[in-house]
């Protein structure tokens, strides 16, 4: 891992952005910023115990923040994820029948448990852990990637889902399979295209789904608002293009993180590291929430860009990090 220190002049983009709109959900991530071995506690604890005080945001970043560039030797890769709205049935009739499940009791922490294949064959059947069920289970594997959704009951009313466990089962991307066939390559690999391919072939599109061992399991949401996100890895409601997933190892979550997004949509902000993704890993690997629905689904399945991201850190955690002179 290398550390270097950046200048905000450095920053393309940073004098022309809305810097409260990350104040916001920078002070939201306050109560449960979570340091790293890279950073203390009590560097942040200082900062978020002033943030009630704070009317010029621009300023704050720049006054007890150092932009620091932290690098393992891999090249930056942004991607993006989203809130996906599916329609959805409380109970099994018609064709609502691919269910999503509630956590199983069972389930131990960091325990590889039953992969994809088992329960999807009826590993779970007959336990009454069924908390929705999903006329499309192509859908119902996207959600699963996601990790959080909006679902639209067939009984009326809406259902809000989140992240409530997983089977521990290693990630495996379908997109990269199909690219290893041959089906797809590098440029037209997208959530788009990959559904677009189970769709047209069901039953190989079963077993290359199954290919990813991993499973989710979900809990139904009550406390939040039409207006808020889904609930990221802190705990918290995400905020559409202000959220970052990283790998927690290089930024602490909670930190600001700064990202110039190259691509045919380039995209220069501050960012608020509030999540986390099984595929988001290394210093340079980011995933982008882009909001709720279909139009943010579409930008989050065609983001696959490089470019650069640079951690803010308190002054005090960056003097420990970087180099002496």
């Amino acid at each position: 891992m290398t550390v270097k220190a950046v200048s905000f002049s450095e920053l393309a983009g940073w004098e022309t952005d809305d810097h409260a709109a990350a104040f916001a959900a920078f002070r939201k991530s306050c109560k449960k910023l979570r340091a790293n071995d890279l950073t203390k506690s009590a560097d942040w604890k200082d900062l978020c115990a002033i943030t009630k005080y704070v009317s010029n945001p621009k300023a704050f970043f720049e006054i007890f923040f150092q932009p620091v560039l932290i690098e393992d030797g891999k090249p930056t890769l942004f991607t993006g994820y989203y809130e996906p709205e599916i329609v959805a049935s409380r109970s099994r009739v018609g064709s609502f029948k691919y269910p999503l499940y509630k956590r199983p009791p069972e389930l131990k922490e960091g325990v590889p448990w039953k992969t994809r294949a088992e329960i999807e064959n009826g590993a779970l059947e007959g336990q009454g852990l069924e908390l929705a069920w999903l006329s499309d289970p192509v859908e119902n594997f996207f959600l699963h990637v996601q990790g959080s959704g909006r679902l639209k009951l067939n009984e009326g009313g809406s259902m809000r889902v989140g992240f409530a466990g997983k089977n521990h089962q290693t990630y495996r991307s379908v997109g990269k399979e199909l690219i290893r066939r041959g089906v797809l390559n590098q440029s037209n690999a997208s959530a788009g295209s990959i559904k677009e391919w189970v769709r047209s072939n069901p039953s190989d599109g079963r077993l290359l789904l199954q290919h990813n061992p991993s499973f989710v399991f979900f809990r139904e949401l009550t406390n939040l608002s039409e207006s808020d996100g889904p609930i990221g890895a802190m705990g918290i409601s995400v905020s559409s293009k202000r959220t970052l997933a990283v790998d927690p190892k290089f930024q602490p979550l909670g930190a600001p993180v700064w990202i110039n997004k190259l691509g045919a949509k380039p995209l220069h902000r501050l960012m608020i590291a509030q999540d986390v993704g099984s595929a988001i890993k290394g210093a340079q690997r980011a995933d982008i929430f882009y909001g709720t629905g279909a139009e943010a689904g579409r930008i989050a399945g065609t983001t696959k860009d490089s470019g650069r991201m640079i951690t803010l850190l308190p002054h005090a955690s960056a003097r420990r990090l970087l180099p002496e002179g």
